[in-house]
């Protein structure tokens, strides 16, 4: 029987959480959830975690993982708010440790961070197994958009990450630290040479205008008609990916779901004033 997956899309940030269940067992993981964030008034909430937590109560589900594709830059992570609610496992892809090394530095935090891991509970690496109650699941590493990125396979479905996008728009960018558009290409040709009837499902969509944003792709489509890839060698595509990554603008979020997100959504302890401050370093990103 092939895995339930419930997308929750969160518009603010078009991102894309999943609830991946066995409906033999009711075992299910959650996959990239987001924590609310305003950026104007700097005031986290918990509402889309919410929601999840809603669901994943009414279908009696039993969850065992939080996963994280990687270390995002447009959203901040509830990973650590559902792992404590949940009494499951935090993972993300061991590449962890670089992103780590490299926002440690940037954000010249103190020695209660350490660039380790060891915020996680886990920490994937390529070819790893495990299981959601009967299904089988892999890990394939994706590097390329950053280099802790991995893709969950969990019975017939992918959860690709930021690697790709829907067909009509393209893939991810290779211009955070340690990202590389070869290294991404190669890794999305992983991607691409699953069985061909496995389901893609995507972090993020950025819809052009008239259409509805969309959770799940293939891999025929991504192969005919993702214009990143479709009749593009590897030379091609490092040359496209290389040109577009210069036009792109910092992600807004980005300095705050960094800090947070490779401490695995935790938020910085408070000072004696009872308050929690983020860093953010003048001409240094």
């Amino acid at each position: 029987m092939p895995a339930e997956v419930v997308p929750f899309f969160h518009a603010g940030t078009n991102t894309y959480a999943y609830v991946v269940s066995d409906p033999t067992t009711g075992t299910a993981v959650v996959i990239d959830p987001v924590l609310d964030y305003d950026l104007k008034s700097a005031r986290t909430s918990t509402l889309f975690a919410d929601a999840i937590v809603a669901h994943v109560h009414e279908k009696k589900l039993h969850v065992t993982w939080i996963l994280e594709t990687h270390a995002h830059a447009d959203h901040l992570s509830a990973g650590t708010y559902l792992r404590d609610l949940f009494g499951a496992r935090l993972a993300i892809g061991a590449g962890i440790v670089a992103v780590q090394k490299h926002f440690k530095a940037v954000f010249h935090l103190g020695d209660d961070f350490r660039p380790d891991g060891s915020d996680f509970d886990h920490l994937f690496r390529d070819e790893d197994v495990f299981a959601v109650g009967t299904l089988a699941a892999h890990v394939l590493a994706t590097p390329g958009h950053t280099p802790d990125s991995v893709t969950y396979v969990i019975g017939d479905a992918a959860f690709v990450g930021d690697t790709l996008f829907a067909p009509d728009v393209g893939t991810a960018r290779c211009d955070f630290p340690a990202g590389d558009a070869r290294t991404l290409y190669r890794s999305i040709q992983r991607i691409l040479a699953l069985p061909a009837d496995t389901r893609l499902f995507l972090a993020h969509d950025y819809p052009p205008a008239g259409r509805e944003p969309c959770a799940q792709t293939s891999i025929a489509a991504e192969r005919e008609r993702n214009p990143h890839l479709s009749g593009k060698s590897e030379d091609d595509y490092v040359a496209l990916r290389e040109a577009r990554d210069q036009t792109l603008p910092t992600p807004q979020l980005l300095l705050p779901a960094v800090q947070i997100n490779i401490r695995a959504g935790r938020l910085p302890v408070p000072e004696s004033n009872g308050i929690a401050y983020l860093r953010i370093p003048l001409n240094a990103v």
